[in-house]
């Protein structure tokens, strides 16, 4: 392949960066105004003209469908990072907790996306998935290392996540959000007493020697 192919091929720089601001302008804009902010807001908040943006993101959904899959992106690459955590626990609390603020984007966008995102959609099917193997990969080592409840599985924990986060619309939703995410989690983990307890119910050494 010679140079001037490759040139062709290959985004230029300065344009990736420009859909990158704009991205990261329309998480911003959505998440704060809704799903009435316009375009022209998101141009002005990334610092480029209108037209760059329509070269980008020809369509409002279009913009929106690409912020909403960077956001599950952004997720998955924070649960590998937060794979090696000396604390389990505390690295699936940090995750979920940074799934509030996707959620918060996500309702911006409610209004483009019902339909993108309707069950049976690729976009539904990428982003459950997804989100679903992320969640899955801490909680697993959550459970390993005996500080979570093994009675519960990581789609039942995403669908939990989604219910708190959506079962208040009101100004501070985040807050009662995260509130009720870390009593959540609170009462999933393996307690001390309760692993003593399940020890001695299968090992009879341990019975005994009481």
């Amino acid at each position: 392949m010679d140079d001037h192919t490759d040139q062709i091929r290959k985004p230029r720089a300065d344009a990736v960066r420009n859909r990158e601001r704009v991205l990261e302008a329309a998480k911003a804009v959505f998440n704060a105004g809704g799903p009435e902010a316009s375009l022209e807001a998101v141009a002005k908040r990334a610092g480029v003209g209108i037209g760059t943006l329509y070269r980008h993101f020809p369509t409002r959904e279009a913009l929106f469908e690409a912020v909403y899959r960077r956001e599950v992106e952004q997720l998955s690459e924070l649960a590998e990072q937060l794979k090696n955590a000396k604390d389990p626990v505390a690295a699936l609390r940090r995750w979920l907790h940074s799934g509030v603020e996707f959620v918060a984007t996500k309702k911006g966008m409610m209004a483009a996306l019902a339909l993108a995102v309707q069950s049976g959609s690729e976009l539904h099917a990428f982003s459950f998935d997804r989100l679903t193997k992320a969640i899955g990969s801490l909680l697993d080592r959550a459970v390993a290392a005996g500080g979570m409840r093994a009675d519960i599985s990581p789609e039942d924990l995403l669908r939990a996540f989604f219910g708190m986060c959506y079962v208040h619309d009101q100004a501070g939703w985040q807050a009662t959000a995260l509130r009720l995410l870390d009593v959540f989690i609170d009462g999933l983990r393996v307690r001390p007493k309760i692993k003593e307890r399940a020890a001695r119910r299968t090992n009879p050494a341990a019975k005994r020697k009481r």
